[in-house]
């Protein structure tokens, strides 16, 4: 007897082809996504580019030495670009820092006094800033330190010995420098500054991480079984009595949409409330666009819950797809990995997720503290995923659950 449900169970999962995609591929899409963000696969050993910004004020041939010297270093791409839009992109996040080489840095290399170098950047990509700190730290005591100490020997032995053979000259030039490249350390007025001005309290950019990636990834599944219910009337003859009431299949669809979209505003406030209440995150700093961007994140969410209900055909079949979907775009979009930690490719497919324009949009209120008008352009992302969302939900509810009835 055993052996026989044993046997009826197993041609039952096997019988829905759907389910038995989603069983075995969800884990297995899940481990090559963490595999890549924390395994180093996919990267052929080469470090993760970053694109730094780069100003040079000064515009002069130990500038642009300079700036040749930094283009070759492995791992970073500089993009030239004027203090003003540079200021501007590192401020909307687009990028992680400006590199700025300030006016007199060929007059200090020559006075052999501090060079003037500034990096602005983003301090909502602390981690990040860290890393880039580092190389570029190494790099310009390195380069700028024996320049300035070769050209001041070298300007010392022209005046001094103006008959010394170059052979003998470049022989003194390299042991000398060689001997201090440990030494001139001060020769480099490195300046650290943050785009956005140093408040008393700082914000907590895990906290900010934390609540806004576990809120999104949480959401998207409180409406997926909210939308749920929809299957669960066609199941039960709700939808089949619905259907011979006074009412288009649209407006059956956009009245559970309705639904969840309330569901999902109420959702997001109690959470944020919640952070507020228990981790001190300051939701009231700037109430008006926080509330507009619930909307807009509820609204995206909500009608990604609708397209679920409308590609899926039964209960289980909908509890499979949501969570491959869900836990995919969760971890693509930064719910659930930093995108600092993924490779390049996979943080150039990551804004096709909701998550991460609702992150975004987060961390552009409470880390990077812009206006209104300059988070504009993520609430407009998120109104048009759940636009295309809707548009496409109702075709495939039509052709999907209505025939079926």
């Amino acid at each position: 007897m055993i052996k026989t449900i044993a046997i009826k169970d197993l041609k039952l999962f096997f019988s829905d082809k759907k389910s038995v995609i989603i069983t075995f591929i969800l884990p297995i899409l899940l481990i090559t996504l963490f595999a890549f963000a924390f395994g180093g696969f996919g990267s052929s050993g080469k470090p993760k580019t970053i694109h730094l910004l780069i100003t040079d004020l000064d515009k002069s041939a130990e500038s642009q030495a300079l700036y040749a010297s930094l283009d070759s270093i492995k791992g970073i791409k500089l993009i030239p670009t004027s203090i003003k839009k540079a200021t501007n992109a590192v401020k909307k996040g687009d990028y992680i820092a400006v590199l700025i080489l300030k006016k007199g840095y060929q007059a200090a290399v020559n006075a052999n006094t501090a060079i003037p170098i500034e990096l602005k950047y983003d301090p909502a990509r602390e981690i990040e800033v860290g890393m880039l700190q580092a190389v570029l730290m190494e790099t310009l005591m390195q380069k700028i330190s024996k320049n300035a100490i070769s050209k001041n020997i070298e300007n010392y032995l022209n005046k001094e010995f103006s008959g010394m053979a170059p052979s003998m000259k470049n022989r003194i030039l390299n042991g000398i420098t060689s001997n201090n490249k440990s030494k001139g350390n001060n020769l480099v007025d490195f300046k650290m500054t943050a785009i956005i001005k140093e408040k008393k309290t700082q914000p907590n950019y895990g906290l900010i991480q934390a609540v806004a990636g576990t809120a999104i990834m949480m959401l998207l599944f409180s409406i997926a079984e909210i939308g749920g219910g929809l299957l669960d009337e066609k199941e039960g003859g709700t939808l089949k009595r619905l259907l011979h009431a006074p009412l288009k299949p649209k407006e059956i669809l956009f009245g559970k949409m309705s639904a969840a979209l309330i569901i999902a505003i109420l959702q997001l406030i109690v959470m944020f409330l919640f952070a507020w209440i228990a981790f001190g995150l300051p939701i009231f700093k700037d109430i008006l666009s926080l509330l507009i961007l619930i909307i807009a994140v509820a609204f995206a969410v909500a009608s990604f819950g609708i397209f679920l209900v409308s590609i899926a055909k039964t209960r289980k079949q909908l509890s499979g797809l949501s969570s491959m979907i869900i836990l995919t775009m969760s971890a693509i979009g930064g719910s659930m990995i930093p995108l600092f930690a993924m490779p390049e490719i996979m943080q150039k497919i990551a804004v096709i997720s909701v998550n991460y324009w609702g992150i975004q949009g987060f961390y552009d209120i409470f880390a990077r503290s812009l206006t209104f008008v300059e988070i504009l352009p993520r609430i407009a992302m998120l109104l048009g995923i759940g636009l295309v969302m809707s548009m496409i939900s109702i075709k495939l509810f039509k052709k999907n659950l209505l025939h079926l009835v």
